[in-house]
């Protein structure tokens, strides 16, 4: 299943390897383009054809929405990038009222989900946007290089599991998340990244996108998220190196609905040797932010999400034997 459109619900799914040369015929005239410098050029035409295009810097997703959304004008936006470009067009989009199509050029998954922060200013109560169209063609999706690569397939790995044994879980998502983690073990059969299938790492994490979309996000993915917030790491290679670990955690939770047999948890061994992220302590994170992660981490209210809730001694334990 190389290529396919995916109409689900009020979204369009684009895939495979023809998606981006589709792009001029599935987005209309009359939308603004949030980009990267790197990443602008990657669609012939699309930023000439854009009413405005706006760059997205390099931060964090809630206080660059803040900064751009009184400048970003027009109620289609076009997201091309990675996760943080993605979810900055989501965070805009929730407070102007403006519809989201997203072209991703990682293996993120936030092109999949409604998942994202806001602005700091942004009213109570305001609603959390998805896209509603997705182009997602593997030549960007997956054209990291090989260590960027692995780091972002342990995102998605992170999405399929985790997904699968949340509060919310059920069958569709639980299957979906499966054959995700199938592609990635595949992708990666060999021992040197520059030799994964791109194709179906691509594939891997559109899938894990929709599984973490439906059934949400828990333990691995707080601690992934503080470690980047409060500790400085990169996105993937914080997913990378926790979650060998993570696994065990979520296994011990849900007995044999995890990683009964230790095949992804070798997995995501696997994985973070390839990211260069087999340690925090690699990741040139400052062991003095150890408390400040650890008490953050124990206060996001999705630690609920897989129950029982992680308390700080636990955090504080898969913490350090990832250090």
């Amino acid at each position: 299943m190389s290529n396919f459109t995916w109409r689900d619900g009020g979204r369009i799914i684009r895939f495979g390897r023809s998606a981006a040369a589709d792009a001029p015929k599935l987005i209309e005239d009359g939308f603004t383009l949030l980009t990267t410098a790197r990443a602008q050029g990657l669609i012939e035409g699309l930023a000439e054809r854009a009413d405005a295009v706006h760059l997205v810097a390099p931060g964090r997703v809630d206080d660059l929405a803040e900064a751009m959304y009184r400048d970003v004008t027009g109620k289609r936006l076009i997201a091309l990038g990675g996760g943080r470009v993605i979810d900055v067009t989501k965070a805009i989009a929730a407070v102007n009222g403006a519809t989201v199509g997203a072209i991703p050029t990682t293996l993120s998954g936030a092109e999949m989900t409604h998942s994202h922060r806001l602005p700091q200013s942004a009213p109570a109560g305001t609603a959390l946007v998805r896209p509603n169209l997705i182009i997602n063609d593997p030549a960007l999706t997956a054209s990291h290089e090989p260590a960027s690569l692995a780091a972002s397939a342990a995102n998605a790995l992170a999405h399929a599991i985790e997904g699968r044994v949340t509060i919310r879980t059920s069958p569709v998502p639980s299957i979906v998340g499966e054959e995700a983690a199938r592609l990635i073990d595949i992708a990666f059969y060999g021992d040197d990244p520059a030799d994964a299938n791109r194709d179906k790492l691509a594939l891997a994490a559109l899938l894990a996108g929709y599984v973490t979309d439906a059934n949400g996000i828990g333990l691995h993915h707080m601690l992934a998220q503080t470690l980047v917030r409060v500790g400085g790491a990169q996105h993937g290679q914080a997913n990378a190196v926790l979650l060998p670990h993570t696994i065990g955690a979520l296994e011990r939770r849900t007995p044999g609905n995890v990683d009964p047999d230790g095949t992804l948890t070798s997995l995501a061994e696997k994985l973070a040797r390839f990211a260069h992220a087999a340690r925090i302590a690699a990741l040139d994170v400052d062991p003095g932010k150890l408390d400040a992660m650890v008490s953050e981490a124990a206060s996001r209210p999705a630690l609920d999400n897989t129950p029982p809730r992680a308390d700080e001694a636990e955090i504080r334990a898969l913490y350090e034997a990832a250090w």
